[in-house]
């Protein structure tokens, strides 16, 4: 005959329980937010021209060489989207750009959303001299224009995707900094924090397994907002030529754009596919940031 304690499932296997289906409940409530399932929708279709870009146009669509076309022809039947100052399909050039685009902004998202969380965190528990130090500095980076510093440590730097990322992510995370440390501070009034500490639990201890799980929620919200802020500001420093220019991206093609001339010749088809999927993607990121923080907010859900 079983026992009780043989079985019952295992911590672990309760942990896991408890993940699913808090995951299965945020789907639920998120599938309720029409505006963020159009976002998804977008994200994963622009997700998936990106993944498989060398199947639809071929790795040499940016060969200058190669170009199968004449400089600055109209868009016709055989390019949708006419042809750059190279002869260039601007059709397949804007599906290779998305693979940068996409990577250059998930990517600066993330280092800004993990510089702002470990500084909130930190700045949270501890508090005393090292939260002042670092509220200041936080303050700081919030009264300088972010893109004016992105731009002097482009400049100053190789012109290459990591410079482009790291200008990004080092000059965008005081905001989630600040968020995450007001979080932070209304995590560690609650009792479990004291009954922990009580216990013998560490500094590590408490941030790792009690303050940051809380935050997560924050901090998934945050991300999703920042992507799309990250691909503005890498197609901006890209038109400004501070990108890298041995690839391909939605700003890079823009700035090429005015390099030819587009804009007083008046060839739309220059400037209208890169500006416009840049404007489509950020506001796809930001209607799946809406949608994750009305979710995950019980205040916006009470309130609409």
């Amino acid at each position: 005959m079983t026992t009780t304690a043989e079985t019952a499932p295992s911590p672990r296997a309760l942990a896991r329980q408890r993940r699913r289906a808090s995951v299965a409940r945020f789907w639920r409530q998120y599938r309720g937010e029409r505006a963020g399932l159009y976002g998804l929708t977008v994200l994963a279709l622009c997700a998936l021209l990106a993944l498989f870009a060398p199947l639809f146009v071929g790795s040499d669509v940016s060969s200058v060489t190669d170009a199968p076309g004449r400089p600055m022809q109209s868009p016709s039947a055989g390019f949708p989207l006419g042809t750059d100052q190279f002869g260039r399909d601007l059709l397949g050039l804007v599906i290779w750009g998305s693979r940068v685009s996409l990577l250059v902004g998930l990517l600066a998202a993330v280092l800004s959303v993990a510089i702002g969380t470990l500084i909130g965190v930190t700045a949270g528990h501890f508090k005393g001299w090292y939260a002042t130090v670092m509220m200041r500095i936080t303050d700081w980076f919030l009264v300088m224009p972010t893109l004016v510093l992105a731009i002097a440590l482009a400049t100053v730097m190789s012109r290459s995707l990591t410079t482009t990322v790291v200008a990004i992510g080092v000059t965008t995370w005081p905001t989630t900094a600040r968020l995450v440390r007001a979080q932070t501070l209304a995590v560690e009034t609650r009792p479990y924090i004291e009954r922990a500490q009580a216990l013998g639990g560490g500094h590590w201890h408490v941030m790792s397994r009690h303050v940051l799980p809380n935050v997560m929620p924050l901090v998934l919200a945050q991300t999703t907002l920042i992507i799309s802020s990250a691909i503005l500001a890498e197609a901006t420093l890209a038109f400004l030529g501070l990108g890298d220019p041995t690839v391909v991206s939605w700003g890079g093609l823009l700035q090429d754009a005015r390099e030819a001339g587009a804009v007083s010749a008046g060839d739309w088809w220059y400037l209208v596919p890169p500006g416009l999927a840049i404007a489509v993607v950020a506001l796809a990121f930001t209607l799946c940031g809406r949608a994750v923080e009305a979710v995950l907010n019980p205040r916006l859900g009470v309130s609409r």
